[in-house]
Protein backbone atom coordinates (compact mmCIF):
# COMPACT_ATOMS: atom_id res chain seq x y z
CA UNK A 1 0.00 0.00 0.00
CA UNK A 2 3.06 2.82 0.68
CA UNK A 3 4.47 1.57 -2.88
CA UNK A 4 1.66 2.30 -4.46
CA UNK A 5 0.88 5.74 -2.31
CA UNK A 6 4.32 6.66 -3.03
CA UNK A 7 4.04 5.74 -6.77
CA UNK A 8 0.86 7.68 -6.67
CA UNK A 9 2.68 10.93 -5.39
CA UNK A 10 5.91 10.41 -7.86
CA UNK A 11 2.91 10.64 -11.13
CA UNK A 12 1.56 13.69 -9.95
CA UNK A 13 4.95 15.18 -9.28
CA UNK A 14 5.84 14.50 -12.62
CA UNK A 15 2.87 15.65 -13.66
CA UNK A 16 3.36 18.80 -12.54
CA UNK A 17 6.77 18.84 -13.85
CA UNK A 18 6.08 18.15 -17.58
CA UNK A 19 2.87 21.40 -17.34
CA UNK A 20 5.20 23.17 -16.22
CA UNK A 21 7.96 22.28 -18.85
CA UNK A 22 5.52 22.72 -21.48
CA UNK A 23 4.32 25.99 -20.05
CA UNK A 24 8.36 27.23 -19.66
CA UNK A 25 9.13 25.79 -23.22
CA UNK A 26 5.49 26.54 -25.41
CA UNK A 27 4.62 30.22 -25.79
CA UNK A 28 0.89 29.28 -26.28
CA UNK A 29 0.47 27.07 -23.34
CA UNK A 30 -0.21 29.12 -20.22
CA UNK A 31 -0.51 28.38 -16.38
CA UNK A 32 -2.29 30.93 -14.46
CA UNK A 33 0.26 31.34 -11.60
CA UNK A 34 -1.44 33.96 -9.81
CA UNK A 35 -4.17 31.10 -8.73
CA UNK A 36 -1.80 28.37 -7.40
CA UNK A 37 -4.72 26.53 -6.15
CA UNK A 38 -6.43 26.41 -9.92
CA UNK A 39 -2.88 24.81 -10.55
CA UNK A 40 -2.82 22.46 -8.33
CA UNK A 41 -6.74 21.36 -9.18
CA UNK A 42 -4.93 20.75 -13.33
CA UNK A 43 -2.20 18.39 -11.79
CA UNK A 44 -4.24 16.50 -9.60
CA UNK A 45 -7.25 16.47 -12.36
CA UNK A 46 -4.76 15.99 -15.24
CA UNK A 47 -2.62 12.97 -13.42
CA UNK A 48 -6.12 10.99 -12.51
CA UNK A 49 -7.13 11.39 -16.23
CA UNK A 50 -4.02 10.69 -17.69
CA UNK A 51 -3.93 7.45 -15.43
CA UNK A 52 -7.12 6.26 -15.59
CA UNK A 53 -7.53 6.72 -19.50
CA UNK A 54 -3.99 5.27 -20.61
CA UNK A 55 -5.26 1.66 -19.63
CA UNK A 56 -8.55 2.57 -21.57
CA UNK A 57 -7.15 3.88 -24.33
CA UNK A 58 -4.30 0.67 -24.46
CA UNK A 59 -7.28 -1.51 -24.68
CA UNK A 60 -9.29 0.48 -27.68
CA UNK A 61 -6.23 0.69 -29.40
CA UNK A 62 -4.84 -3.05 -29.09
CA UNK A 63 -8.46 -3.96 -30.41
CA UNK A 64 -9.10 -1.43 -32.81
CA UNK A 65 -6.19 0.24 -34.25
CA UNK A 66 -3.12 -1.98 -33.46
CA UNK A 67 -0.75 -0.17 -35.71
CA UNK A 68 -1.21 2.99 -32.87
CA UNK A 69 0.08 1.02 -29.89
CA UNK A 70 3.33 3.00 -29.24
CA UNK A 71 1.53 6.61 -29.31
CA UNK A 72 -0.79 5.62 -26.29
CA UNK A 73 0.77 7.72 -23.65
CA UNK A 74 0.79 10.55 -25.99
CA UNK A 75 -2.69 10.21 -26.96
CA UNK A 76 -3.84 9.81 -23.00
CA UNK A 77 -2.21 12.93 -22.61
CA UNK A 78 -3.99 14.99 -25.12
CA UNK A 79 -7.28 13.77 -24.36
CA UNK A 80 -6.43 14.78 -20.60
CA UNK A 81 -4.66 18.63 -21.54
CA UNK A 82 -8.08 18.51 -23.65
CA UNK A 83 -10.27 17.76 -20.36
CA UNK A 84 -8.14 19.99 -17.93
CA UNK A 85 -8.15 23.03 -20.63
CA UNK A 86 -11.74 22.79 -20.49
CA UNK A 87 -12.35 23.07 -16.89
CA UNK A 88 -12.08 27.24 -15.85
CA UNK A 89 -10.99 26.53 -12.05
CA UNK A 90 -7.81 24.84 -13.24
CA UNK A 91 -6.15 27.52 -14.36
CA UNK A 92 -4.59 25.76 -17.32
CA UNK A 93 -4.95 27.50 -21.68
CA UNK A 94 -3.66 26.53 -24.94
CA UNK A 95 -4.10 29.57 -27.18
CA UNK A 96 -1.77 28.65 -30.14
CA UNK A 97 -2.66 25.89 -32.45
CA UNK A 98 0.96 24.42 -32.73
CA UNK A 99 0.73 24.61 -28.79
CA UNK A 100 -2.39 22.15 -29.45
CA UNK A 101 0.13 19.41 -30.72
CA UNK A 102 3.42 20.05 -29.11
CA UNK A 103 2.11 20.24 -25.37
CA UNK A 104 1.09 16.70 -25.18
CA UNK A 105 4.34 15.41 -26.71
CA UNK A 106 6.43 17.84 -23.76
CA UNK A 107 4.34 17.15 -21.50
CA UNK A 108 4.71 13.06 -21.86
CA UNK A 109 8.36 13.54 -22.12
CA UNK A 110 8.78 15.34 -19.25
CA UNK A 111 6.55 13.39 -17.42
CA UNK A 112 7.76 10.14 -18.52
CA UNK A 113 11.37 10.75 -17.91
CA UNK A 114 10.79 12.60 -14.21
CA UNK A 115 8.38 9.48 -13.48
CA UNK A 116 11.98 6.95 -14.73
CA UNK A 117 13.86 9.13 -12.55
CA UNK A 118 12.06 9.42 -9.23
CA UNK A 119 10.71 6.28 -8.91
CA UNK A 120 14.37 4.26 -7.86
CA UNK A 121 14.82 7.02 -5.80
CA UNK A 122 11.97 6.79 -3.56
CA UNK A 123 10.94 3.38 -4.21
CA UNK A 124 14.37 1.90 -3.54
CA UNK A 125 14.43 3.87 -0.55
CA UNK A 126 11.39 2.50 0.64
CA UNK A 127 12.59 -1.51 0.20
CA UNK A 128 16.03 -0.39 2.01
CA UNK A 129 13.67 0.86 5.11
CA UNK A 130 11.25 -1.97 4.94
CA UNK A 131 14.47 -4.64 4.95
CA UNK A 132 16.27 -3.18 7.84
Amino acid sequence: MITFLIRAAIFVVSAAVGLIAADLILPGFHIDWSDWWGFVLAVVIFAVIQSVLAPWVFKMTRRHAPAFLGGIGIIATFVAIVIVVLIPQAGLGISDPVAWFLAPVIVWIVTALATWLLQPLFIKKKVTERRA
